[in-house]
């Protein structure tokens, strides 16, 4: 699975401890989000969401071999 949790962090001038703060997990927890190394929960997808403003659809992307 792929998403774009950076991409949508960075338009909204957040940094990675700002966004862990916000969701209530750790600034590593963000960064492995980030970079694939970890798929969050439903319900760490969907506060991810809020406070991105954006849908989880929009956020994370499944791949063919997902």
């Amino acid at each position: 699975m792929k998403n774009r949790v950076k991409k949508f962090r960075v338009e909204l001038n957040l940094t990675q401890a700002e966004l862990s703060e916000k969701l209530g997990v750790s600034r590593q927890t963000v960064n492995a989000i980030e970079n694939g190394r970890y798929n969050p929960s439903t319900a760490l997808s969907l506060k991810i969401g809020i406070i991105l403003n954006k849908s989880v659809e929009e956020i994370f992307i499944l791949e063919d071999d997902d």
